[in-house]
């Protein structure tokens, strides 16, 4: 007699453990936890703030969902735990394929020599201005007169220079004309003294430079603070206060009374072309 024999189901199978998925996977399920903590921190700190509208938004949402699920088969947490999961699970697993794609290789870049930075110019040299050759043809006189219009420096507009430029352009002219000792000490903490020098005649030199824009002009109160360091802190001998712009009939009073040398923007453009004399030149003890 042979006994019949109940047939075997076939095991199930779960899915193919696969380590990139499932880091992706723990991945996935950290930011949202991140983000779900943010949203809640954030939610009670406005609740701390307005208390009222929380309850309101609070009581409109739960009608909100009273209504919204009424009718309808219970909420499952447990259904709702397991899609989330899948939902994961399948964002982790499209990660890890696509980063398993092989990169587009890179058209290959011809290598492209540096270019060599010129050597730098020294520290407060005046700029020397290049020979010019002469065209074939002109008179001797004619030479000359090119030479020397080659050596007329130009009309430079010193309000467009920031701050720390236009210092540094106020001592390539204490250079210029003969200064020794230059230093541009401007900052914070200068105490009212931006370039400090020896005169020519070697007396110290003590130059504040205020680069005001169009329609501003030195008031007295800038006199006052600079007259009330340059000549007790900083020892001047002759204190110079140049500008872009122009003064106050009260700030050049003081000015006066405390032998303290204004220079405008017309006086420095003179003394930039050498039309005009330097501030040492025009000081109250010259």
């Amino acid at each position: 007699m042979t006994v019949p024999t109940r047939p075997l189901r076939p095991a199930r199978r779960g899915p193919r453990f696969d380590l990139r998925t499932t880091a992706w996977f723990f991945v996935l399920l950290a930011l949202l936890l991140s983000l779900g903590g943010v949203i809640a921190r954030t939610a009670a700190q406005a609740a701390q703030r307005r208390p009222v509208w929380a309850v309101i938004l609070l009581l409109l949402a739960s009608a909100a969902v009273i209504a919204g699920h009424r009718g309808r088969r219970r909420w499952s947490a447990r259904r709702a735990l397991r899609r989330a999961t899948e939902a994961l699970e399948a964002a982790a697993e499209t990660a890890a394929h696509s980063l398993q794609e092989p990169a587009v290789a890179a058209a290959p870049v011809e290598a492209v020599a540096p270019p060599v930075a010129p050597a730098p110019a020294p520290a407060w040299e005046p700029a020397t201005p290049a020979a010019t050759t002469p065209a074939a043809g002109v008179a001797p006189a004619e030479e000359t007169l090119l030479l020397d219009a080659a050596v007329v420096p130009q009309v430079m507009d010193y309000a467009v220079l920031d701050p720390d430029e236009f210092e540094r352009a106020i001592a390539e002219l204490c250079v210029r004309d003969g200064c020794t000792d230059v230093e541009v000490v401007g900052g914070a903490g200068d105490l009212g003294a931006d370039v400090l020098a020896v005169a020519p005649s070697g007396h110290r030199l003590v130059v504040q430079c205020k680069r005001y824009g169009e329609g501003n002009r030195v008031g007295s109160q800038d006199l006052q603070r600079f007259g009330g360091t340059c000549f007790t802190v900083h020892e001047a001998d002759i204190a110079v206060l140049v500008t872009t712009a122009d003064f106050t009939a009260p700030a050049l009073e003081y000015a006066e009374q405390c032998g303290i040398v204004c220079m405008d923007a017309e006086a420095l453009t003179a003394w930039h072309l050498g039309t005009g004399p330097s501030p040492w030149e025009t000081s109250y003890e010259a």
